[in-house]
């Protein structure tokens, strides 16, 4: 179902932007017996109830009239929070010279999990740690986030 979330993406960027706000990340999702579709946005100065609530209303008839989705599920529309997660290519780009936390898929030197300065960012990811510079694929990462103490 990670088609249903991109082509929810698609479908909304605009009207998403044109509620002053940007669009973080789109993900479908089963919780339990119910299905979820989340928006993720973001905005210079936060997100408050306010954006959400009009975010929804704005893309809620855009996805009626389109209907990508062929399973009933509930909408939600959220702040991409504090320790946003990297997920797409332009949010490590974004995330470059910021604090963030790595988790790997196996273990690398006894560790999954590393934490520094995103230097760069392309098919692999430059991390300047404690210790020294690192260079993972981005394959390797299992969840990639900012480091909300640091930033």
């Amino acid at each position: 179902m990670a088609n249903a979330a991109e082509r929810v993406y698609s479908l909304i960027e605009e009207t998403v932007k044109a509620q002053g706000v940007s669009l973080w990340d789109v993900r479908f999702l089963k919780e339990g017996a119910n299905w979820y579709l989340r928006v993720f946005i973001d905005k210079q100065d936060g997100i408050g109830i306010d954006d959400c609530t009009a975010v929804s209303h704005a893309i809620d008839p855009v996805i009626d009239e389109a209907d990508p989705i062929d399973k009933s599920y509930y909408l939600e529309v959220c702040s991409c929070g504090i320790e946003r997660e990297l997920v797409r290519d332009w949010h490590f780009s974004w995330a470059v010279g910021k604090a963030i936390k790595i988790k790997l898929y196996k273990a690398l030197d006894g560790a999954k999990e590393f934490s520094g300065t995103l230097k760069s960012a392309s098919d692999t990811v430059v991390l300047e740690t404690q210790n020294a510079e690192m260079t993972f694929q981005k394959a390797d990462i299992s969840k990639a986030y900012l480091d909300d103490f640091e930033n």
